[in-house]
């Protein structure tokens, strides 16, 4: 089990940053999920255990959501903002060590629009195409994970990938979706 958990946890880390735009947040989610899958399906096939824990994540993913609404109620009550904490694109961007200056400079530039422009998607959105690319989920898996049809989970990853090729204006070849 820490061999999984150790295996996903920097790729549940950034899903949940996305979603709440908060690394204290999203930490508390990841942790969150983490310990239910330790706690509920530890005994089940580790085939099994990224099926659950990516589900377990998304549903913590939306409780936040609906306890941050109920928060902003009342943060608009007091007239007080919520903290943002600022995101360093470093900790999630792969380096490489002898790149040349100039493809790494591309490179760069290219993976902070990318994050920014996942980061502007609807919550629905940013999980079908995590799920579906990032993870390697397949449609009925995805479904499963985020509690909606094969359909929803085909509408959200289509629209997600056309809206990050509108807002990275780029020709579609440039990242490959």
């Amino acid at each position: 089990m820490n061999t999984f958990l150790e295996s996903i946890e920097k790729r549940a880390f950034v899903m949940a940053r996305f979603a709440t735009s908060q690394e204290e947040e999203a930490l508390d989610i990841v942790q969150d999920a983490m310990f239910k899958l330790v706690q509920k399906y530890s005994h089940l096939p580790k085939e099994d255990w990224p099926k659950y824990f990516y589900r377990i994540l998304h549903n913590k993913i939306n409780d936040w959501y609906r306890r941050e609404s109920v928060r902003n109620r009342w943060r608009v009550f007091f007239n007080a903002k919520a903290d943002n904490d600022s995101f360093n694109i470093e900790d999630t961007v792969p380096q490489n060590a002898y790149r040349e200056p100039e493809r790494a400079l591309v490179g760069e530039e290219e993976s902070i629009d990318l994050l920014a422009a996942v980061d502007k998607l609807a919550l629905r959105q940013q999980q079908a195409l995590t799920l579906r690319l990032w993870e390697g989920f397949s449609v009925a898996e995805t479904a499963k994970i985020m509690g909606c049809s094969e359909g929803s989970v085909k509408t959200h990853f289509s629209r997600a990938v056309h809206h990050l090729r509108e807002r990275l204006d780029r020709p579609y070849t440039s990242y490959a979706f």
